[in-house]
């Protein structure tokens, strides 16, 4: 029987993780699920390696990326499933069950070079878990983040945001793009929580200065730590640095971001249309090149799932 479809159960501590997922940081059933593979999978292997998640040592992990390697799983694979075992180490960590995280020294796994490059669902949910504490930064960059990937709005439309452009009740946000052309993009949950989060007195409260040094920061729903708008600069690096402690090894920028959120919607059926719609393209054209990373994602997932994907004719 292949090893990811043995029917193995998880660990006490990897369940309370993919409790955590979806009850705490409000992840959908499917990257629950996704998750769950992946930890399968990995938990498995330790096993028959003779060891389990509290004693799994940095040399171990080398040593089943290579295991990974040999085995033929795409790289873009390996990458998902490294980032899901991030998550669970971290996870472990903050929880106390062991005092130090295997993954931390790990290198990244490179992916082929291609345009778009979107992040795996795994992925985004590792950059966006990367944001600990609860502190007035860490709740702006949680927001930050959450919104980005929810609406796919580009970096110039988040930076001009203000607070009348958000309708909280209805988890709408008015965003202006090129041509200062505007439109109404919705936002779910896990944002909507980040939001409020961002707006309680202990986030953007306490970064508003005494006095506002320029026109319209006052009403900047992002504020950097002066108390100013937060600039284009500002997002790059926030994105940056929560990339470098995830881990990921993929170029990360704010339109990262939003390719990983045009495409995740495409896997998961959305139409083309409202996909164009919401992220204000002029021409479906634009928004077609999303339809062929999409299939190209399909085909990984396939070749590497399908037992005669890959099988040489007999005849």
């Amino acid at each position: 029987m292949p090893l990811d479809d043995a029917p193995l159960d998880l660990s006490l501590e990897a369940e309370e993780f993919l409790v955590w997922l979806s009850a705490e940081r409000g992840r959908a059933r499917n990257t629950v699920a996704a998750y769950r593979r992946d930890l399968t999978q990995y938990e498995a292997w330790l096993r028959d390696r003779g060891t389990d998640v509290n004693a799994v040592a940095h040399d171990d992990l080398v040593d089943w990326v290579a295991a990974q390697r040999d085995s033929g799983a795409a790289a873009s694979t390996t990458a998902r499933r490294l980032a899901a075992i991030r998550s669970f180490h971290r996870f472990m960590v903050t929880e106390r069950y062991r005092p130090d995280d295997p993954t931390g020294r790990l290198d990244g796994v490179r992916t082929p070079s291609g345009i778009p490059k979107p992040l795996t669902e795994a992925e985004v949910t590792s950059l966006l878990d990367a944001v600990l504490g609860n502190d007035p930064l860490a709740r702006r960059d949680r927001a930050l983040l959450e919104l980005m990937y929810a609406t796919g709005a580009r970096v110039a439309e988040m930076v001009g945001l203000s607070v009348g452009d958000v309708d909280f009740d209805h988890r709408m946000v008015r965003l202006y793009g090129k041509g200062s052309k505007e439109r109404l993009v919705p936002f779910g949950r896990a944002a909507g929580r980040a939001l409020d989060d961002w707006f309680s007195p202990s986030g953007r409260a306490a970064l508003v200065p005494a006095q506002w040094k320029r026109r319209g920061d006052a009403e900047a729903v992002f504020l950097n730590q002066r108390g100013g708008r937060l600039s284009r600069q500002g997002v790059w690096l926030i994105i940056k640095k929560y990339g470098q402690r995830a881990g990921i090894t993929a170029e990360l920028s704010p339109h990262v971001l939003r390719h990983s959120c045009a495409t995740h919607l495409l896997d998961h059926g959305a139409d083309l249309r409202i996909v164009q719609e919401m992220l204000g393209h002029a021409s479906i054209s634009t928004t077609q090149v999303y339809t062929r990373v999409s299939q190209e994602r399909l085909w990984d997932v396939y070749r590497s799932a399908h037992p005669r994907a890959t099988a040489r004719s007999s005849a």
